[in-house]
């Protein structure tokens, strides 16, 4: 089977391209960005190209049977400087992603939502797929936006959407620069013998998901019959001082705190239900948080 990973270069991507060509896939990518170089591209047809370029796309989809929709142009904590681009590059990119899929008849999409955005502040813990949507940022919102539209699309008989809702992921290969991903950020500052800034007190909870757990069930479900949308994550919570001392514990290195004013558009507390897609498709987390970073970090420190 063909399959097209859109946003494929990416940390997410490029692990889930790896999985998929482990697993006998035939993959192709399309990404903005020239292939990273800490990756083995054999047998992956690569394009350069984004959601706004109809020729590109519709090649793109050409022989293809599934498509894994990862792209997006911002993260949660620089989305609200800039919604019209939030909008226009991601939702109307994937707008334009669906018109292109229903004229290539190509009706499989797995798209990647956002477990850690689209509940807002949660009125329970742990959130379930029917919790209610209500995202405190612009990321968040364009997220619920692309999922509904998905929906409406299998109810117009157009697409077999399957929507995934992935916690915090991470794993080798995620970024150390402080755009999004905590963990990465914090075993890169440890590195470097360096401190870490904390929005707010550090209590703020998240759950952290594996990157090789996440690319399994990407794997299993979309190979599946189901549609819908299922949470993707550890079903544990940790707060951003927990994660800390476990980061310390593991590394040997101090990693002083500062902490800064909290900011308006961070949810407090999330941890995912993932009791449907343990059901579902008989999955599981298999890698523990402090196994996960140990993996992380001797990967990091192999740079």
């Amino acid at each position: 089977m063909s399959v097209l990973v859109i946003g494929g270069n990416g940390f997410l991507g490029s692990s889930l391209v790896e999985g998929l060509r482990e697993s006998g896939f035939a993959v192709r990518v399309l990404d903005r960005t020239p292939p990273r170089t800490d990756v083995d591209w054999h047998d992956v047809d690569y394009r350069i190209g984004g959601l706004d370029e109809a020729d590109t796309l519709a090649n793109a989809l050409d022989g293809v049977e599934r498509v894994y929709h990862l792209a997006s142009s911002t993260v949660p904590g620089t989305s609200n400087r800039d919604p019209v681009h939030d909008v226009s590059s991601n939702l109307v990119g994937s707008l334009n992603l669906v018109a292109a899929m229903a004229t290539a008849g190509v009706r499989r999409i797995v798209f990647f939502s956002s477990g850690g955005t689209v509940y807002g502040n949660p009125e329970r813990v742990p959130v379930d797929e029917g919790h209610p949507l209500r995202p405190i940022s612009s990321y968040g919102v364009v997220k619920v936006a692309i999922e509904n539209y998905l929906m409406m699309y299998q109810q117009l008989g157009v697409l077999d959407p399957l929507i995934l809702r992935p916690s915090n992921p991470y794993g080798p290969r995620q970024s150390t620069s402080g755009m999004q991903g905590a963990i990465g950020v914090f075993l890169g500052k440890a590195l470097a013998d360096q401190g870490v800034s904390i929005w707010g007190d550090g209590e703020v909870v998240r759950d952290y998901l594996y990157i090789e757990d996440l690319v399994a069930l990407a794997i299993k479900a979309g190979a599946s019959n189901e549609c819908g949308i299922y949470n993707a994550g550890s079903g544990i919570g940790q707060s951003l001082n927990e994660l800390c001392a476990l980061v310390r514990e593991l590394t040997g290195r101090p990693l002083p705190i500062e902490y800064q004013q909290s900011r308006a558009f961070d949810v407090s507390k999330i941890v995912l239900d993932i009791s449907a897609a343990r059901k579902c498709f008989d999955w599981s987390p298999k890698v523990s948080l402090r196994e996960g970073l140990g993996r992380t970090w001797r990967a990091l420190q192999s740079i």
